[in-house]
């Protein structure tokens, strides 16, 4: 295929994860060596600066900056949750999105996001195969969720896996401190897929984590809940759980009383206030000391606990993105696939994005238990390699050091 020389533009979207920066950093990098590319724009709060026009211009930043986005969690560009509307019935945004395009020669176009953002993704992709402009779009992986299909598994991931382990185990040496009886129940993310709470299991596993583990594949009982947890606490006088915030009922309700009417940019609801509830459910039942904790923002935020193996899958999940697309590709987004036969070997490969657009990828119903409450080792074998390295992480009075970007709008 010719050469297609043109500018590009990366914007990132969706729920910030620990390693998100690092695909960013991955592609800018990659993109900055490129002859063929012209400049390399980073789009203010991904799809929505594409809109407004406001790009930042990511070849005047100063370059050891840029070597510190990978240690650097949450987006470093600034993110957004908007849904662009279907082409078909109104075609406003991908109108001004071309005019955006033409105003500053983009050809190549790459968005970091979950499953929402390859929808967005997707629909411009065929929207400038539709209207004749030659744009090679790409997609790179992201959510802490671990739901996107057709990846062995997503950057961002492996970090809050390691971190909701990590806590865990902290939080049960916390619990198990005084001869008094105590329940503690732990919120965490996951609206449909149970991959962030299973990740739970990983202390389990080591002998400091939860005796429960609910999550959203399958249907929750709360008598059942009540009576798993009154067991273990007479038992032992301690209870330990981990709930995924997505856990429902089998009418597809979900428990949390937090559920509230408010909705974000892409019309999920927002839950939260799952831990308290059942926390006061079982001081009901059992009159226990009980504890609700939820690791709310700070799961997808702890770069302290940053994944080696995650942090670099990242980075190469942005490089493969940019010299896919020049070297001809379109229209996919990069995924992995691994093998963990007596070792772990993960290798990027691509995925159309309409395969993978609006499409989740859950826990398998043989990875957790029979009863519903725990997982079995094939998760455990699943998630372990994904946590592994401590990155070096820098630092400036014992205190993390952060990228810096000057942020310069492009003209």
């Amino acid at each position: 295929m010719s050469e297609l020389r043109g500018a590009c533009i990366l914007g990132q979207s969706g729920g910030p994860t620990a390693v998100i920066n690092a695909s960013a950093q991955g592609l800018i990098q990659t993109a900055l060596k490129q002859d063929c590319i012209t400049k390399v724009l980073g789009a203010a709060h991904g799809i929505k600066g594409v809109l407004a026009d406001q790009l930042y211009d990511m070849g005047q930043e100063d370059p050891a900056e840029l070597d510190l986005l990978k240690f650097t969690p949450s987006s470093a560009l600034g993110s957004c949750r908007y849904k662009l509307a279907d082409p078909d019935k109104d075609d406003t945004d991908y109108r001004q999105i071309l005019a955006i395009f033409q105003k500053h020669d983009v050809r190549y176009f790459f968005y970091n996001g979950g499953n929402d953002s390859m929808d967005t993704c997707n629909k411009i992709s065929k929207y400038m195969q539709k209207v004749g402009y030659e744009c090679r779009i790409m997609g790179v992986p992201k959510t802490i969720d671990n739901d996107l299909f057709g990846t062995d598994h997503c950057p961002g991931f492996g970090s809050a896996a390691k971190y909701i382990a990590t806590s865990c185990m902290e939080v049960w040496q916390d619990a198990h401190v005084y001869d008094t009886g105590m329940v503690t129940v732990i919120e965490i993310m996951g609206r449909h897929a149970g991959w962030l709470a299973g990740s739970a299991g990983l202390a389990s596993w080591m002998g400091y984590g939860p005796d429960l583990i609910y999550l959203p594949e399958v249907n929750f009982d709360m008598d059942q809940f009540l009576a798993d947890v009154t067991a273990i606490y007479k038992q032992t006088g301690k209870c330990m759980v981990a709930v995924s915030e997505g856990i429902h009922y089998t009418d597809g309700s979900f428990v949390s009383e937090g559920e509230i009417s408010a909705t974000d940019g892409f019309g999920h609801v927002q839950l939260g206030g799952l831990a308290v509830r059942l926390a006061e459910a079982v001081k009901q039942k059992t009159g226990a000391k009980v504890r609700g904790i939820e690791f709310s923002l700070l799961q997808r935020c702890g770069g302290h606990l940053a994944s080696g193996n995650d942090m670099a899958e990242a980075y190469l999940a942005g490089q493969v993105a940019v010299e896919a697309a020049v070297s001809g590709i379109t229209d996919r987004m990069v995924a992995f696939e691994c093998d963990r036969a007596g070792g772990y070997l993960c290798k990027p490969k691509l995925i159309g994005l309409t395969e993978v657009a609006n499409v989740e990828k859950k826990v398998p119903r043989q990875w957790i238990n029979e009863a519903g409450n725990g997982l079995e080792q094939a998760f455990i074998d699943y998630v372990l390699p994904l946590i592994q390295g401590e990155p070096e992480l820098p630092r400036k009075h014992s205190l993390p050091r952060f990228v810096q970007l000057k942020k310069i709008l492009a003209k």
